[in-house]
């Protein structure tokens, strides 16, 4: 069935070419389960972090970040605590957007246009329909980011996921893996490859990426986020980080506070 908006908001039920909404998460970790819209979708982390499940994937979303879901494709939402959010719906066909997910890199400019059409009754004035115009001029521009782990549906797969995400300095060997299957090694990293298209390494690593990442948003600090993962030393996790996103954890957060 397609989701409901928060507080009942329908946004399949309205024409509007593009609407929008922000919202300010409760203290606990809010977390949406599964649904889908007709209209595209676009969420804009303003502050704290939100991971959405999209077709076989997990998309992380850090301030500054905005994931795209085109209408029709289920998902799930997990926001960390206090998050800002804006919700970007956008009518099919209205703008020419990619027709698969990605995390978007958004201008100063495209979060000003989201916040200020979030605070405009949906009412079709001249006004509104220009600033319309003027975010559908920007949107498409927006550098699209690798922010995203991909998993499948396989229940091996799965299990991993799920584990390693709730228990990360416990499970950080293939060797583990493969002895907890029951299978050779080398059969386990080709269903790896199989299913994501990464070697189980790399893997690991983006999902490392992900965690580290809402763990340092949510204000731990690098020395307790490597400690989380598992690393014997922080230097060997800001090596890591560093390899992965190209800048230490350091001046990483700084960027998603100071754009």
């Amino acid at each position: 069935m397609p989701g409901l908006g928060l507080d009942g908001y329908e946004p399949d039920r309205h024409a509007d070419a593009a609407t929008a909404f922000c919202i300010h998460v409760a203290a606990s970790e809010q977390y949406i389960p599964q649904h889908y819209h007709r209209k595209g979708q676009l969420i804009l982390a303003l502050s704290g972090a939100i991971t959405c499940e999209v077709e076989n994937a997990l998309w992380m979303v850090p301030p500054q970040y905005a994931v795209w879901i085109p209408g029709q494709y289920p998902h799930s939402n997990r926001a960390t605590p206090d998050a800002r959010l804006c919700f970007l719906f956008i009518e099919p066909g209205a703008v020419e957007m990619p027709d698969y997910c990605c995390t978007l890199k958004i201008s100063s400019l495209v979060r000003e246009l989201i916040m200020a059409l979030a605070t405009r009754p949906t009412k079709r004035d001249p006004a509104r329909q220009r600033l319309v115009q003027v975010l559908f001029d920007e949107l498409p521009q927006q550098p699209q980011t690798h922010l995203h782990l991909p998993v499948s549906a396989h229940p091996k797969i799965r299990q991993m996921v799920d584990t390693m995400a709730s228990q990360p300095a416990q499970w950080q060997t293939l060797n583990q893996w493969a002895s907890l299957f029951a299978m050779s090694e080398r059969n386990l990293a080709r269903l790896v490859v199989k299913e994501t298209g990464l070697s189980f390494r790399r893997w690991r690593h983006q999902l490392q990426l992900i965690l580290a990442i809402r763990q340092l948003i949510a204000g731990q600090s690098v020395q307790q986020v490597a400690h989380t993962l598992g690393y014997d030393s922080t230097t060997a996790f800001i090596t890591m980080f560093k390899k992965g996103l190209g800048q230490t954890p350091g001046r990483y957060l700084a960027s998603l506070i100071n754009p």
